[in-house]
């Protein structure tokens, strides 16, 4: 259950941070991180926490590259505890195209009453959203622009995972990763699988406990060892064409395994 903000002294800031959330924040970020929760990571976890409330376990933040990004969940939250008295979103006609699926809005937050509200816009087309989302932009949009709208309004300086695809750089396939390594005709075929899922894991950076959950999911185990050959044959080239495709995509995907409890081993 999401703690309650603490007393709050009128300028939209809490007076006493929420120790308890703080506490489960942290100790969640230590198991997820391990070693990766340095200085770096924990002091803006202790600041996101005390001022604005922010849960891990309720999804309203996410660590990509050692950064913390806030989820379109935990601005609409802290909307609902601030007691936004509304949000006004309006396609800009004259920058859309919905020919070449590319679509801007405008969203206006009115954080309390009497106020002129916060504007920010979201753009999307299918050169800057997962591919898993094509066809979807104008939603995209929506969500980038009502993200940075929220996060005006509130004092919020770090940037949204939804908004990632606007600057992300993409990623061109590298031509090896192509085609995964045909399958072994000896007896040791589970441990060559093994090896393959763990040479995607270095080429593209991923954590691997994030991993190895995400792959119990997709094959619908409880753990790995559950998991039959063509399952994880199936999830490794799912893997590594998403991870070539839109790797900060699948970050997000991973991340949001954080803090869940490690089950079973590839």
């Amino acid at each position: 259950m999401r703690q309650a903000d603490a007393v709050n002294n009128g300028s939209g800031r809490t007076v006493q941070p929420n120790q308890k959330l703080l506490r489960e924040n942290l100790s969640r970020a230590r198991r997820a991180l391990g070693k990766a929760f340095v200085t770096r990571t924990k002091a803006p976890l202790e600041v996101l926490t005390r001022e604005f409330g922010f849960s891990l376990s309720n999804g309203d933040l996410q660590i990509i590259n050692s950064s913390w990004y806030v989820t379109h969940t935990g601005l609409i939250g802290l909307a609902r505890r601030r007691k936004c008295r509304g949000i006004h979103v309006e396609a800009v006609d004259s920058l859309c195209d919905s020919a070449a699926s590319r679509f801007v809005l405008k969203a206006t937050v009115y954080p309390s009453k009497g106020s002129s509200g916060f504007v920010g816009y979201g753009d999307a087309d299918p050169s800057n959203v997962s591919f898993l989302v094509h066809g979807a932009e104008m939603r995209v949009a929506e969500t980038r622009a009502v993200n940075r709208a929220l996060r005006k309004a509130y004092g919020i300086g770090i940037c949204s995972v939804e908004e990632i695809g606007s600057f992300a750089e993409p990623r061109q396939p590298s031509p090896e990763s192509k085609k995964l390594p045909p399958k072994p005709s000896n007896g040791n075929g589970g441990r060559t699988v093994r090896d393959r899922l763990c040479q995607e894991i270095r080429q593209h950076q991923l954590d691997p406990n994030l991993v190895k959950s995400y792959a119990t999911d997709f094959c619908g185990v409880k753990t790995l060892r559950e998991a039959t050959r063509e399952q994880v044959e199936a999830f490794l080239v799912h893997l590594a064409d998403w991870a070539e495709k839109d790797r900060n995509a699948l970050l997000c995907q991973l991340n949001s395994y954080l803090g869940q409890k490690e089950e079973g081993a590839a």
